[in-house]
């Protein structure tokens, strides 16, 4: 199913991003953890691509194992970097060859060992050239994602607002959003959406805050801004890993909670493969209100 059929059918949407394990480790690790989280029943599985399509293979195997013998919705994430146009033909084709129908495409993060990256010429520079590609194509729903506070190399949210639109406008179908710690700034990048013209349903994406070197990790790339109450959570448990966890998984929950309280087409939960983790802010969110 399209997951844009999905979000016409039910609210709110709950959706799982899980990551292929690293190349030396069995890819049956991460059916593990789909085992582990399949009775929450998500509506989707959406599985990342590694930087320059380092773990393409892994994340199109999984996206099928996910649909076929899981029988849970799954996507795909697809980058452009790194990828020629005859590349991503390819790509796309066996895609649709395993019955995948949905892609997030994405412009992607350049290898690791290529800082200073520069696309080759005829290569597609950003994710609004990929999400043509995709449409022209046919056959398949796309998503991209939103970033509430602007992507990191924007230096004006309006400027990068206006770019998402116009990606919107070239045949996207849902948004997922990059992660924020501020529900404020998810409800005030929502507004905007809307005052541009657009009205796809749209996730927020929650990354739990779980491990405190791993999440200051992840703001430094991402420039997400860290409300007060999460700075306090920092220096309060910050030097004991058990209780920082459990702070982070009531802070997810309040997070998770406020945003369904306000009507969000859906939440989008970045598992980073952690099970036990995932059931508790399900269960004890009111997303578990979905299987009392």
């Amino acid at each position: 199913m399209r997951i844009k059929e999905i979000y016409l059918q039910k609210s709110p949407v709950l959706s799982f991003e899980i990551f292929p394990p690293k190349p030396d480790y069995p890819l049956d690790t991460v059916f593990q953890t789909i085992e582990g989280l399949k009775d929450l029943h998500p509506d989707f599985i959406s599985v990342t691509y590694g930087a320059g399509g380092s773990s393409r293979a892994r994340t199109i195997e999984i996206a099928a194992r996910v649909k076929r013998d899981c029988q849970i919705e799954s996507q795909a994430h697809l980058t452009c970097v790194g990828h020629s146009p005859a590349e991503l033909d390819a790509i796309i084709s066996e895609i649709g060859a395993e019955g995948i129908e949905n892609i997030l495409a994405l412009r992607g993060d350049p290898p690791r060992d290529q800082p200073n990256y520069n696309p080759e010429p005829g290569y597609y520079r950003d994710s609004i050239e990929l999400v043509k590609h995709i449409r022209s194509k046919g056959g398949f729903c796309i998503g991209a994602a939103a970033y509430p506070e602007g992507h990191v190399g924007t230096t004006r949210w309006e400027q990068d607002w206006l770019r998402l639109r116009d990606k919107v406008e070239e045949g996207v179908d849902f948004l997922l959003t990059q992660m924020f710690f501020d529900n404020r700034v998810f409800f005030n990048f929502q507004e905007n959406m809307l005052r541009l013209g657009v009205k796809i349903p749209i996730s927020p994406g929650i990354m739990p805050v779980l491990n405190i070197n791993q999440i200051k990790r992840m703001i430094n790339l991402s420039a997400a801004s860290i409300p007060a109450k999460l700075l306090m959570m920092f220096d309060k448990y910050g030097d004991n890993n058990k209780d920082f966890e459990k702070a982070g998984i009531e802070y997810a929950i309040n997070q998770i909670d406020d945003l369904l309280a306000n009507g969000v087409a859906g939440i989008h939960l970045c598992t980073m493969n952690k099970v036990e983790q995932t059931r508790m802010i399900v269960e004890d969110s009111q997303l578990g209100a979905r299987y009392k």
